[in-house]
């Protein structure tokens, strides 16, 4: 089966101002996420890519816009099914202001039981794009064969969501997984197992570098123990 290129969407808007984006329109890439995107053709440039996938959201297709304009010929295929988490009513929220919600903790440490108001659970979450992914496993190998690689741009949770399936890890340990911005994660499906072959990969080592607040509370408002919800920010 082929080799799916997970990228997450480059940094955004509401990334650097600590909201919880969501579906909300109009939050497209700052500065430094468009920086990043047009990066990208020459990180994938040794990949003959079959298929681009993206979620339907604006940050997505404009993270991919620079590798379809260095190869013509890549077909993009728009997914709704790897589209952001619905956060119902806690989208466009200050994630500062979200960490005192009792559900954070929640969200947190058992996030199978999470369900965001007015929105999805995030175990329906994992199935849709689960679900996805097989899907277009199977059509990328009928059109291109068992050996192809395909290009998905999607969002932190998801791909972190994507990866604990793959892994064989229960949903409640995924908050254990993070992807900065633009991120690459790779994994090679097979008929009996997936591979991880590469997790969170941004051709950077600056996110390893310690953030200032490495021992109390951090921009969005949580501690450095907590995952970011949404995905985070990335390096400064």
């Amino acid at each position: 089966m082929p080799t799916l290129i997970l990228v997450r969407h480059g940094r955004s808007t509401a990334n650097t101002a600590g909201v919880l984006a969501g579906r909300t329109p109009g939050v497209t890439l700052d500065e430094r996420g468009a920086a990043q995107a047009a990066a990208l053709p020459g990180r994938l440039a040794a990949l003959p890519l079959a298929a681009a996938v993206t979620s339907p959201l604006e940050r997505c297709r404009e993270t991919l816009r620079p590798l379809l304009d260095a190869r013509p010929e890549l077909p993009l295929h728009t997914e709704d099914r790897v589209s952001e988490c619905d956060y119902g009513e806690w989208s466009g929220r200050k994630l500062a202001e979200l960490s005192d919600e009792p559900l954070m903790s929640v969200v947190q440490q058992h996030p199978s039981a999470a369900a965001f108001p007015g929105g999805e659970s995030m175990r329906a979450m994992q199935a849709r794009a689960v679900d996805a992914v097989r899907d277009w496993n199977a059509r990328v190998e009928a059109e291109h064969g068992e050996d192809a690689v395909y290009v998905m741009c999607s969002h932190g949770d998801i791909i972190k969501a994507v990866v604990a399936d793959a892994l064989g890890m229960h949903l409640d340990l995924f908050q254990r997984l993070h992807a900065d911005p633009c991120s690459v994660t790779a994994i090679r499906y097979t008929r009996l197992r997936p591979f991880l072959l590469r997790l969170g990969d941004t051709g950077d080592l600056a996110s390893l570098a310690p953030r200032e607040h490495a021992l109390g509370a951090d921009a969005t408002g949580g501690t450095a123990s907590e995952a970011a919800v949404g995905g985070g920010a990335g390096a400064p």
